[in-house]
């Protein structure tokens, strides 16, 4: 693990470009088994959680490999194997949606339960019950999951009604249904997010039938066989919203290439409540922060709320705004690792059940801290340039995972970051 290390405060200035979406590639690149012949995928982020995949596929036979900076070319000839190693699950969660493809390509398969951040308890019995619904057989043993894909499809409508809101799971069985000829699936409480339409309109350019990514009602109709296509990944909306935070949070001017406006509407709305000056266009959203902003309650919940990978970057920002603010996690009720760091660094928070209170501080003042998981390491970075003095940020390989070239998109911004590769005793 290496550190960051920050002398602030600096105030962010210039312009950044956002890359494509983490959360919209991984679980198109875990569909590939599905997909036969040779898809391309532009827009594709290099980042850690990508290469696992990558290295996911290439390990049960799939070919992949770089095109250019930003292009993926997949090639599945239809001889994939169905055991995944356990050294690559356990990295990401988002590698356990590769189960239901794998096993509807090859009959049975077998995952790791998977590992990644440490942000609270995400079960994957939503994912399981969706797959037995849909005719898998699956068991579990020894930290592994085995499934069996049903021997025929039988014609008709299945109903899948999910007991709270999941991304994975919604992502993971309206995949593997696309590919179930004669099945009619209907997906009640489905996640909204922008990536499952990313997700929905790449199957469909697959030769997939599938309607309703938006919504909480999403409708699959199975199809024979998928063939592999050429698509551009949406950009990432949790990266400009970091953006958007660290140019808000150092009263600088920023102007965020390829953040969309119509994804970052709950972000918009605290940042004009709070005072915060931003305009909109078509190549994206600019940050001219102003010099006193108000104190906020902010509900954090599914998309189209205020996201959760955001919370740990709203909270950093809130740590100087003068006054009280309240910020309600209802996703990972537990997502509060980053709140002993930053108040290490100064600042007047205290989580009670699942909600952050933050008493406003006149300023933050370097120290050493830890980042606990990847958007704990972005709130990190966004106090260590706000404080007074050297911030060291340990175990920050974390926020690599989720953000391109983030050193160097900082540095373009203004800021002096120090990588060194191994954490400072």
């Amino acid at each position: 693990m290496g550190s960051f290390v920050l002398y602030g405060p600096v105030t962010l200035r210039g312009k950044v470009e956002i890359s494509g979406a983490k959360n919209a590639a991984l679980p198109i690149l875990a569909s590939i088994p599905l997909i036969k012949g040779t898809t391309v995928l532009h827009n594709v982020p290099r980042l850690e959680d990508v290469h696992t995949m990558i290295q996911i596929l290439r390990s049960i036979g799939v070919k992949v490999e770089w095109k250019g900076e930003n292009t993926l070319l997949a090639i599945n000839e239809g001889r994939c194997t169905g055991d995944v190693p356990y050294e690559l699950v356990r990295k990401m969660r988002a590698s356990f949606n590769i189960l239901g493809p794998l096993t509807l390509s090859v009959g049975k398969a077998s995952v790791a339960q998977p590992g990644g951040c440490a942000i609270g308890l995400r079960p994957v019995n939503f994912h399981i019950d969706g797959l037995e619904k849909l005719g898998f057989s699956v068991s579990i043993s020894h930290g592994t999951v085995h499934a069996t894909a049903p021997g025929h499809v039988d014609e008709g409508e299945v109903v899948v009604s999910f007991p709270r809101v999941s991304v994975g799971a919604t992502e993971h069985i309206m995949t593997t249904a696309a590919g179930m000829k004669g099945l009619t699936l209907q997906i009640n409480n489905a996640a909204q997010e922008p990536e499952i339409e990313d997700l929905q309109n790449f199957l469909n350019g697959c030769g997939a039938r599938i309607t309703g990514a938006g919504t909480s009602s999403l409708t699959v109709e199975g199809v024979e066989e998928l063939q592999g296509c050429e698509y551009t990944i949406m950009y990432d909306r949790i990266e400009a919203g970091t953006y958007l935070i660290a140019a808000a949070a150092t009263h600088g001017e920023v102007e965020v290439v390829n953040a969309c406006s119509n994804h970052l509407g709950a972000l918009l709305e605290v940042f004009e409540y709070m005072g915060v000056n931003f305009t909109c266009n078509e190549n994206g959203i600019t940050v001219k922060a102003g010099d006193v902003y108000k104190p906020v309650k902010i509900e954090v919940n599914p998309y189209p709320g205020f996201p959760t990978d955001l919370q740990p970057q709203i909270l950093a920002m809130l740590s100087t705004v003068k006054g009280v603010s309240l910020v309600k996690e209802n996703v990972f009720k537990s997502r509060f690792g980053h709140v002993p760091e930053l108040n290490r660094m100064g600042a007047s928070i205290v989580v009670e059940d699942s909600v952050a209170v933050v008493e406003g501080v006149e300023e933050l003042t370097g120290a050493p801290v830890e980042a606990t998981d990847l958007r704990a390491a972005a709130a990190l970075l966004i106090a260590a340039l706000m404080a007074k003095g050297e911030t060291i940020i340990s175990h920050i390989e974390h926020i690599f995972r989720g953000y391109e070239k983030v050193i160097e998109k900082f540095r373009g911004l203004g800021v002096n970051i120090v990588y060194e590769p191994r954490d400072v005793e």
